[in-house]
């Protein structure tokens, strides 16, 4: 079994599954993939399952039975990695925003640079975002600094989806504990491995749009975010004073 495994959630990524998947088993660092599909209605399942027969051994499949959020379908993953031998988690979007070819970069900034996970991040010297509107980037940017001033955490792209985690964050993160499923999700994650004493690394990532199937992003989503912040910081007050 390969060290690696990278976590990518679908739902309707028809157009882009089938070439993610090839990208990532065309490099010369060995991945095993894990899909979870939250049982899409345009066959994004159907198209993993005919990747399995090409990649034996290489492609998982986990199929859910309703759209539950980003949050819990990447700790479904989490648990299954958990339950294997994996010693390098990622998650990575399905839709090529994130470059299969930055994977290696990710894994050998915990595995060289000492760090239990790593970020690929848009917002550190390298970093760059291309085909997104100004204020869209204008609001990601934003929402990453609000997070800092906040939570006091010395993290660039808070909110960003491509990320390493070495096997021992999981294990140590109670998973259960967990709450938001939105992107939330994601600066909770790096939260709390930073409360738990981890060290991250950001690494320099371009961030492509989107060009095959629609964003997931909504208003809800975007709320969830900004209030779970606060929520995070005023749970973490509490347990300064216990």
């Amino acid at each position: 079994m390969a060290s690696n495994l990278v976590i990518i959630p679908t739902y309707n990524e028809k157009g882009n599954i089938g070439r993610i998947i090839d990208a990532v088993q065309s490099l010369a660092m060995t991945f095993d993939i894990l899909v979870v599909d939250d049982n899409s209605p345009d066959g994004t399942a159907n198209i993993v399952r005919q990747k399995q027969t090409e990649y034996p051994g290489r492609i998982h499949l986990l199929e859910r039975k309703t759209k539950d959020g980003l949050g819990t379908a990447y700790i479904a993953g989490f648990r299954y990695a958990l339950a294997r031998e994996y010693a390098y988690v990622f998650e990575m979007d399905a839709d090529f925003s994130h470059s299969p070819s930055d994977l290696p970069r990710l894994r050998e900034a915990c595995e060289r640079e000492g760090g239990h996970l790593s970020v690929g991040s848009r917002y550190i010297k390298g970093g760059k975002v291309e085909n997104w509107p100004f204020l869209r980037i204008a609001m990601s940017y934003l929402a990453s600094l609000y997070v800092r001033l906040i939570l006091w955490v010395p993290i660039a792209d808070s909110t960003a989806g491509f990320v390493c985690y070495r096997r021992e964050v999981l294990e140590t993160i109670n998973l259960d504990q967990i709450e938001f499923v939105g992107y939330a999700f994601q600066i909770e994650m790096k939260y709390a491995a930073i409360r738990h004493g981890f060290k991250l690394v950001e690494v320099p990532i371009t961030f492509v749009d989107r060009k095959v199937g629609q964003s997931k992003m909504s208003m809800n989503i975007f709320t969830e975010a900004f209030l779970g912040v606060l929520k995070m910081r005023f749970r973490s007050r509490k347990w300064q004073r216990h």
